[in-house]
């Protein structure tokens, strides 16, 4: 199950890859949703931050990615328009 996970997760970064980043709800989303979503988010930071949503609850604004251990303010920057909360 977990290479099925990580060849899921690899493909949605070569999609990524290839088309520009689209709106994801960081409270609902998976990592591998994230890392597909997100510029400059790859799988580990994604789970950085479903892992972070879990010990701390819902993110209350996009700003608040930021709390997340290795994400900061020029990620959020570059994705701002692209992160859903509610």
């Amino acid at each position: 199950m977990k290479t099925i996970n990580t060849l899921a997760a690899l493909a949605a970064l070569v999609i990524s890859s290839v088309t520009s980043a689209a709106p994801v709800n960081i409270n609902t989303a998976d990592a591998a949703e994230i890392a597909a979503a997100l510029n400059g988010i790859g799988l580990n930071k994604a789970q950085a931050i479903v892992d972070y949503r879990q010990a701390y609850g819902m993110f209350n604004k996009a700003d608040e990615i930021v709390f997340v251990r290795g994400i900061g303010e020029a990620t959020y920057e570059n994705n701002k328009n692209d992160i859903l909360v509610k």
